[in-house]
């Protein structure tokens, strides 16, 4: 007798219910996390961190939509995306770097799709040199990727946002920036992190302008993840790694994966004009 009280008994030593026995030998399982049907773009998502972005909105039942320049090596990689998730992820050609581009893609989304639940501006350019050489060609091209293509997409997909939005339900835009938007770094990119800087406050502008639409809009600052930009296995970032970073790793695709679903769900539903620094504590270690 003894021993079935104990077993039926919480860890106070209160009886539990059935009810409460089942939740304790049960994974807790509700839609908090939950982005099943939403419908996503990703700009600049074929490698990188876009990339892995999109792995994870597409693993999780997301309509994902990825942009590039090369049709064709996009193509493959929407179908490569598409077949090692079992979701969806689908092509669409973009040049932000033109000033029509944005318009365009969206044109092209909207022929697809009738709402937009998350908008991913990821694509980015570098823009780093000294200043002695750093040309008008090169600024230019930080600025109009990094910063103008991320408001002009915002401006451009406002009605798609604006139809995903139900009671309860937000649209989620993502920004891309990064912890060289946050700190100066020991190298010199003055174009790049000024570009970064800008869509860091741009983001908390558009957030003040957007919440009464039910639109949240918020930023990422990452710091070392694999990517074009950054090899992550080079002897020189991995010194700077050890060195610098409180978790002694760069990051990895589940890190920036976790981060925007939590972005993009209702569990993240509160958090509206905020930039994350998503850096194993670099910039906290400052």
């Amino acid at each position: 007798m003894e021993s079935m009280q104990q077993a039926i008994a919480g860890h106070d030593g209160v009886a539990q219910s059935p009810a409460d026995r089942k939740r304790t030998e049960e994974p807790m399982a509700d839609d908090l996390f939950n982005v099943a049907g939403k419908v996503a773009l990703i700009t600049g998502g074929t490698s990188g961190i876009g990339r892995m972005i999109a792995e994870g909105y597409a693993e999780r039942g997301v309509r994902t939509y990825i942009t590039g320049r090369d049709f064709d090596r996009l193509q493959g990689i929407a179908a490569d995306l598409s077949a090692s998730t079992g979701g969806t992820c689908l092509p669409l050609v973009a040049d932000l770097a033109d000033p029509e581009g944005p318009a365009r893609l969206v044109e092209a989304f909207g022929e697809r799709e009738g709402k937009l639940d998350i908008l991913v501006n990821n694509a980015g350019t570098g823009g780093n040199g000294p200043i002695e050489t750093i040309d008008t060609s090169s600024w230019n091209a930080a600025m109009e990727v990094n910063l103008r293509a991320p408001f002009f997409l915002v401006q451009q997909a406002l009605p798609l946002l604006r139809a995903a939005v139900a009671p309860g339900t937000y649209a989620s835009v993502i920004n891309l920036g990064s912890i060289g938007g946050l700190h100066v770094p020991n190298w010199e990119a003055h174009a790049y992190g000024a570009s970064k800087a800008a869509l860091h406050h741009l983001t908390r502008s558009l957030a003040k302008r957007l919440g009464r639409d039910g639109i949240r809009v918020n930023a990422i600052a990452p710091g070392p993840f694999h990517s074009r930009m950054t090899d992550t296995t080079s002897e020189a970032v991995k010194a700077s790694v050890a060195a610098h970073i409180p978790l002694g790793r760069p990051g990895e695709a589940d890190d920036v994966k976790g981060l925007c679903i939590f972005l993009a769900s209702r569990a993240g539903a509160y958090v509206h004009g905020s930039t994350i620094a998503l850096d194993g504590g670099y910039i906290a270690a400052l």
